[in-house]
């Protein structure tokens, strides 16, 4: 667990700190509590000298340690910058996206990617990223799920979590570390119809039970930053929330970091129609608590030289303004930049590590989810003249949104695309090595009547075909909504001309968020969803499709039937009235309700859509395998608690048996459902998962520990969380109709 950066201080750091405060001026301390996207080298040299609290990198360590240095050396009190970017899965080697790490449900991993990704960027010396983004959202529609953990609060705090202890160590005076910023708070996955910078209209009870506890998790982990999100919450922009900024994150949650602004966030406030301007909306978002404005605009003496601060000092606002001042010195202080503000600039890593590759590649083997399977996958040895084709058959774009410019291609090696990757297997099986014929390099957003026509001539000569279809990185991300979600430029074309032939068919899908597949996904034989893989991408596709390692992700938010459901297929709905399924029994639309009505009106009456199935196409924690497990000896170690005993946790266990043929991982799924409450209780709620290994034949016995948290209700009564006595079902495992254990809570 990572130590809070304000618990990391010496008295003497605190008392330097102090004696530092005392010294500023007020348009010193203005100049502090800022972070400016200056990008030439020379005008970052300038701000630093000026006294700027922080900049973005100004793209390598040399130009680091010449601002830093202008900064130490330069400015009239030699405070050392904070220097931030945007490292979200990745600096020079790239990890799987957020989403698509979520699909490992492997902690492990993600802190791996932190930790990889704080070495390389701090070697060039970037001591702050704004990451990780712990947004549940429950809409694909957004494109920032992408860079988030999916549907889920617990998923999205353990990931987070880790994630947090990856970039910042033990301690941020460790070597490869970076301040982490865990955002947007808060409620920014749940923008109105999935669009990005959207209205926010969310009860108090959903704030506090579904996109609060991956906040407090990565409090709770230590993060030394958090970022106030663009949208408002119930009206008010977060930017200018004191009830969320201060009397929430910082008085409730305990957070001592710095509240830092989205870009641009504070003067977003005149055309949200909060302020009238500039100043008035600085003051209003220091007010709320904002510690860091994003953008410059509290003071510029370079382009204003001689001009007064833009905000007036009133008792008020300079308390405030001394205590974000004193937020930031205290991570400064902490990642020890008032003794070493330099790095050494021989030592930056400028291209990926075969341990960066090597720990890239195990992510990105742990993420991809196999969505359907009748036995096409693995790529069988009779399988003599394969077919592969699609737009990401030849492309390199597995990177995703959110990747810096610099980074390695997966071209670092032999493997620049699927294509290659596949080649190269099948060339490894020497006089067995089956005939590859590729049909690659269609345009995504547009393929056209020849190529399709050229696919299915193509597949009707093989004996399977692969198609890689492909929805591209610059279709997900920030300012990235879709209002359709299904495949772009015509794609689905291709599944339905190599299904007809009566090849077998498997389909690879490359993208950054659930899609709607409703017009194809029952023709292929299998489908595998590989994300946004980053720099290993191809030869860890190619390596599943060959069976060289066996798909294990699970999926980390649900894929709808159609746009027009969204947000409602995410797994943890609460129940209604008059639910039209149960458990995850899907019901068939109803149309005719003939002369006198419906034959049955108890059926009709119910919660659905009368021209489409009910629930999600998959829903959170799908995922196939090539091997097989089994469950057995599932007990609780009390059947019966009461609310005292329950502090102590009540165990849940399980015998896990690999019944397959090949070694495995299995991610096991602990759900519970508490059966009668005074609120409508979630159909079923994620409260713990587990990876294991196992080889063909293994068994192991595998524990949970329940706690007060996965059972407990939060209710606006002003009782706040609670777990109410009566029965919960515990359920392992992704069916929501397996057979259940039953706890009983006794007061």
């Amino acid at each position: 667990m990572t130590t809070a950066p304000a618990d990391q201080l010496t008295d003497a750091q605190r008392e330097h700190i102090e004696t530092l405060l005392a010294s500023l001026t007020w348009e010193e301390k203005l100049n502090q509590a800022q972070i400016t996207f200056k990008m030439s080298l020379e005008e970052c040299l300038q701000a630093a000298r000026s006294g700027i609290g922080a900049l973005f990198w100004p793209g390598d360590a040399a130009g680091t340690n010449a601002v830093q240095r202008a900064a130490v050396e330069e400015s009239a009190h030699g405070i050392p910058l904070l220097i931030g970017l945007d490292v979200i899965h990745g600096q020079r080697t790239t990890f799987p996206t957020p989403l698509a790490m979520a699909a490992s449900f492997s902690p492990d991993a993600a802190r791996t990617c932190a930790a990889v990704s704080a070495a390389e960027a701090r070697s060039g010396g970037v001591t702050w990223t704004f990451s990780p983004m712990v947004d549940v959202s429950r809409d694909p529609r957004w494109g920032r799920v992408a860079e988030g953990f999916g549907e889920d609060p617990l998923l999205s705090g353990a990931m987070g979590a880790a994630m947090v202890e990856g970039y910042q160590h033990e301690r941020l005076d460790e070597p490869g570390t970076l301040i982490a910023t865990a955002k947007h708070y808060i409620g920014y996955g749940a923008a109105e119809g999935g669009r990005d910078y959207n209205t926010v209209d969310i009860s108090d009870q959903r704030l506090r039970s579904v996109y609060l506890p991956p906040f407090q998790d990565v409090v709770e982990a230590g993060a030394g930053s958090v970022m106030a999100s663009f949208n408002t919450v119930n009206g008010r922009p977060v930017h200018a929330s004191r009830r969320l900024l201060t009397d929430l994150l910082k008085n409730e949650l305990g957070f001592t970091g710095a509240v830092v602004g989205d870009a641009s966030g504070v003067e977003n406030l005149v055309p949200h129609g909060v302020a009238t301007d500039l100043a008035e909306a600085a003051t209003t978002s220091l007010l709320a608590g904002l510690d860091v404005e994003m953008g410059g605009r509290l003071y510029d003496p370079d382009t204003r030289p001689g001009a007064p601060a833009l905000l007036e000092p009133t008792p008020e606002l300079v308390a405030r303004v001394d205590d974000a001042v004193r937020r930031l010195l205290t991570l400064k202080m902490a990642l020890g930049l008032f003794e070493t503000p330099y790095v050494d600039a021989s030592a930056e890593v400028t291209a990926p590590t075969e341990e960066h590759l090597a720990a890239a590649r195990a992510a990105a083997e742990r993420a991809p989810v196999l969505l359907t399977n009748d036995g096409t996958l693995p790529i069988a040895p009779t399988a003599r003249r394969i077919l592969l084709a699609g737009p990401a058959a030849t492309h390199t774009d597995h990177l995703g949104a959110w990747v810096q410019h610099f980074a390695a291609p997966p071209a670092h090696g032999l493997d620049a695309a699927l294509a290659d990757a596949l080649a190269r297997e099948a060339a490894a099986r020497g006089e067995q090595a089956p005939t590859l014929t590729v049909l690659g390099g269609q345009d995504p957003l547009g393929v056209t009547e020849e190529e399709v026509a050229a696919v299915a001539t193509a597949a009707a000569e093989a004996d399977l075909v692969v198609l890689a279809l492909d929805e591209p990185s610059q279709l997900t991300g920030e300012a990235t909504s879709r209002a359709d979600l299904h495949l772009p430029g015509g794609q689905a074309a291709l599944v339905h001309a190599a299904a007809a032939t009566g090849t077998p068919v498997a389909v690879v899908l490359v993208a950054g968020r659930p899609l709607v597949t409703e017009e194809w996904i029952e023709e292929p034989g299998a489908v595998l969803m590989a994300w946004h893989l980053g720099t290993t991408a191809p030869e860890v596709i190619a390596d599943l499709l060959t069976g060289a390692v066996n798909p294990s992700g699970r999926l980390p938010m649900g894929f709808p039937r159609h746009s027009g459901q969204l947000p409602a297929t995410y797994d943890a709905h609460e129940r209604t009235g008059r639910p039209a399924s149960r458990g995850g029994e899907m019901v068939k639309p109803q149309y005719d309700m003939g002369l006198d009505g419906p034959a049955n009106l108890q059926e009709f009456f119910t919660s659905k859509y009368r021209d489409l199935e009910r629930g999600p196409r998959f829903r959170l924690g799908h995922g196939l395998s090539y091997t097989r497990f089994e469950y057995t000896g599932a007990a609780l170690s009390r059947p019966v608690v009461s609310l005292a005993e329950l502090a102590g946790g009540v165990d849940v266990t399980v015998t896990v048996t690999n019944t397959g043929g090949r070694d495995g991982e299995d991610i096991i799924l602990l759900f519970t459902r508490d059966v009668v409450a005074t609120l409508a209780p979630a159909v079923r709620r994620l409260a713990g998962f587990q990876r294991v290994g196992l080889a063909a034949g293994e068994s192991v016995d595998v524990s949970f520990r329940l706690t007060r948290r996965d059972l407990a209700l939060w209710d606006d009564d002003g009782e706040g969380w609670r777990v109410e006595p009566g029965d919960f079902e515990i359920r392992l495992g992704p069916d929501p109709d397996a057979a259940a254990l039953t706890l009983t809570v006794t007061r």
